[in-house]
C-alpha cells in the first residue's frame, strides 16, 4: 500500500493484536508505516478488497491475476554459497550459486525499499510432526499472499503462541521490487534466493504464490535429510482402517492431487511430506491444485474448493457481471491454480500424520511418448534408479516458457528444482526405508497410450484408478506378471475393470514397428540421462535401468 495514502485501512485498528515479541526489526525492517500481524482470513479479505488486489468471485474465493508470473521462474532461483552449504548442496542447474555479498546487497535494497510502507506478516509452521516442524515467518506486501501463507502452512492456535513465536526461517516476498541483474548478480528482475546460513529467503519480482510454497519446501529438503528424515515431493493418503499409507510421487500435472484424493481413503497431504522412522507427516497445511478444465464429475473434491470462502484462485477467468468462473478458459495460462486449507477436503486426516510406513509407493510419470505400460512393479533397486531418473513430461504452464505440447523431461526425485542435496541422498534413503518396511513400488503412467501426444490419447483416469485400487488393496500382487523386455520391470497381465490390451501398450498402437522404435528411443534417453548422476552414485546403480533392443 502506497506510503502516500492517508485513508485508514479496515484492519488498521487490529494490526498489532497478534504481534509477536520477536519483531520485524530483527529482519532489518525498520521505519515501516505499519505491520499487519497474523490477520485472520476475514480481515485479509477486507484488506484485499480495500487495496484492489483482485476480485471476490462466486462462492467467496479471492481471485488474483499474477501477470507474467503465472508459473515458477525456475531459472531465477539461487542458493547462497558459503561455508555451511559449500560441500552439502547439489550445485548446478537447480541450485545456482550466488555470493553472500550479493545476497546482502539485495537484502539491504529490499529493506530500504520497504521504509515507509506496509507489510503483512504470517507466523506459521512447516511440518505436522512436532519433532521436525520448522517455524516459518512469511512477510509480504500483499494481503492475498498473506492469506496464501495461512492456507499453505500450519497456523498457531493461541494468542500466546503468536506472541512468543520466533521463526527458524523467514521468507520476504516483494513482487513489486525488481532485482537489478548488474547490481545483484541475478539473471533478470526476478530472483528467488535462499540463504541457509542466515535462515532467510528473498523473493523479488514475482507475484506467483507458488514461489513462497516451493521456497519453504526447498528449505525443508535441505534440513530434513540432515535429521534422518526423507523429504518427498509427493501426495499421501491413508486407509480408513489405518492399516497402510500410500505415497504418490510426480511433477505438477501428473495426477498427484487427483489420484490421492480418494473418497475411500483419508488424505494426509497434497504435495510435500516427510518419512521418519515411525511414519510419515505432511509438511503443509493446505493444497495448491491446478484447476484448468477441472471437472466436478472426475474431481468433485477439488472442484468444490473453487467456490469456497478462503480459497485463492490464481489467473482463473471469470465473468465480471455474474462472478462465475470459467475453469476451461486458458487465455491467461494453462497453469491456473487454487490454494485452499487442507480441511476443505472431506475425509482429510486432520493431524497430518500417519504412524505407519507406506505400504505402497507410486511413481507417477506422464509418458508423452505413449510407450510405457500403465502400471509396473519395481524392485527396490529399480525404484532407486527410477526415482533418481524421475522420468515424466512437463505439462503446459507449470513453468515459464513451456508451450502447449508436453515436454519430455527427467526430473530427479520427481522434483529436481526443489532438491538441494544430490539425488542419490534422497533415493538411497527411499530404498533403505522400502527394504526396512517391505514397501512395494509401482511406476504408473498417467500419460498417453496408442501413440505419442498428438496421435494417441491420454490414459483413461478410470483405468488408472482401477489399477491403483488393485495395487493398494493387494489384488495385483495375487495375479500373473510379465517381465518387460526393455526395462525389466514386472507388468500385470490382467486387472479387473481394465481391458487386457491397455496393459500391453504395443497392442494399442497401429504401427507396432514404430512402437518398438520409440520404446527403444526412450530407453536410450534413460541411459543417457543417468550419466548425469553416475558420479554421485555407487557402482551398479545403473544396472537397474533399461537395456537397448
Amino acid at each position: 500500500m502506497s506510503k502516500y495514502l492517508k485513508i485508514k485501512s479496515p484492519a488498521q485498528p487490529q494490526a498489532a493484536e497478534l504481534k509477536a515479541d520477536y519483531g520485524v526489526d530483527n529482519h532489518g525492517l525498520k521505519h515501516l508505516k505499519r505491520v499487519y500481524w497474523n490477520l485472520p482470513a476475514e480481515a485479509l479479505y477486507e484488506e484485499f478488497v480495500f487495496r484492489g488486489e483482485g476480485s471476490i468471485v462466486n462462492g467467496g474465493p479471492m481471485l488474483v491475476n499474477t501477470g507474467k508470473w503465472s508459473a515458477r521462474a525456475a531459472n531465477d532461483k539461487f542458493v547462497v554459497r558459503e561455508h555451511e552449504t559449500e560441500d552439502s548442496v547439489w550445485w548446478g542447474e537447480y541450485n545456482r550459486p550466488i555470493t553472500s555479498e550479493k545476497f546482502a546487497s539485495l537484502l539491504t535494497r529490499m529493506q530500504a525499499y520497504l521504509q515507509g510502507e506496509e507489510v503483512f506478516v504470517q507466523d506459521c509452521y512447516a511440518g505436522h510432526d512436532r519433532d521436525y516442524r520448522l517455524a516459518v515467518r512469511v512477510i509480504t506486501e500483499d494481503a492475498w499472499q498473506s492469506q496464501f501463507a495461512r492456507n499453505m502452512l500450519i497456523r498457531p492456535q493461541t494468542q500466546e503462541e503468536y506472541r512468543t513465536f520466533i521463526p527458524d526461517f523467514t521468507v520476504i516476498a516483494l513482487p513489486s521490487f525488481k532485482a537489478d541483474p548488474i547490481v545483484d548478480g541475478t539473471r533478470s528482475e526476478t530472483a528467488i534466493i535462499i540463504n541457509f546460513a542466515e535462515r532467510l529467503a528473498l523473493i523479488a519480482g514475482s507475484s506467483y504464490g507458488g514461489e513462497i510454497k516451493k521456497s519453504i519446501f526447498t528449505v525443508m529438503n535441505y534440513l530434513l535429510p540432515k535429521q534422518g528424515v526423507l523429504s518427498m515431493h509427493c501426495s499421501a493418503n491413508y486407509s480408513e482402517e489405518g492399516r497402510d499409507a500410500a505415497l504418490f510421487f510426480g511433477l505438477s500435472g501428473t495426477g498427484k492431487t487427483t489420484l490421492s484424493a480418494d473418497p475411500r481413503r483419508q488424505l494426509i497431504g497434497d504435495d510435500e511430506h516427510g518419512w521418519t522412522d515411525t511414519g510419515i507427516f505432511n509438511i503443509e497445511g493446505g493444497c495448491y491444485a491446478k484447476v484448468i478444465r477441472l471437472s466436478p464429475e472426475h474431481e468433485p473434491q477439488i472442484y468444490a474448493t473453487t467456490q469456497r470462502f478462503g480459497t485463492i484462485l490464481e489467473n482463473v477467468v471469470f465473468d465480471k457481471v455474474s462472478r462465475k468462473l470459467d475453469l476451461d478458459d486458458d487465455i491467461n495460462t494453462e497453469n491456473t491454480r487454487c490454494s485452499y486449507p487442507l480441511d476443505y477436503v472431506p475425509g482429510v486426516k486432520k493431524d497430518g500424520c500417519a504412524d505407519v510406513a507406506p505400504s505402497n509407493i507410486l511413481l507417477l510419470t506422464c509418458d508423452a511418448s505413449g510407450v510405457l505400460p500403465p502400471i509396473s512393479r519395481l524392485t527396490p533397486d529399480q525404484a532407486l534408479y527410477h526415482f533418481i531418473s524421475g522420468y515424466t513430461s512437463k505439462i503446459a504452464g507449470t513453468e515459464i516458457g513451456l508451450g502447449i505440447e508436453p515436454q519430455i523431461t527427467f526430473s530427479a526425485c520427481f522434483g529436481a528444482p526443489f532438491m538441494v542435496h544430490h539425488p542419490y541422498v534422497y533415493a538411497n534413503m527411499l530404498k533403505q526405508k522400502m527394504e526396512k518396511h517391505r514397501s512395494r513400488c509401482w511406476l504408473v503412467n498417467t500419460g498417453w497410450t496408442g501413440g505419442p501426444f498428438g496421435i494417441g490419447k491420454r490414459i483413461s483416469i478410470h483405468h488408472t484408478r482401477a489399477l491403483l485400487n488393485a495395487a493398494l488393496e493387494g489384488e495385483l500382487d495375487k495375479g500373473e506378471f510379465r517381465k518387460d523386455k526393455l526395462f525389466g520391470f514386472e507388468v500385470p497381465v490382467a486387472c479387473p475393470g481394465v481391458p487386457d490390451d491397455v496393459l500391453v501398450p504395443q497392442n494399442t498402437w497401429g504401427d507396432k514397428d514404430e512402437y518398438w522404435k520409440r520404446y527403444d528411443g526412450l530407453a536410450a534417453r534413460f541411459i543417457e540421462n543417468f550419466k548425469l548422476y553416475a558420479d554421485g552414485c555407487p557402482d551398479g546403480v545403473a544396472e537397474a535401468g533399461p537395456r537397448r533392443l
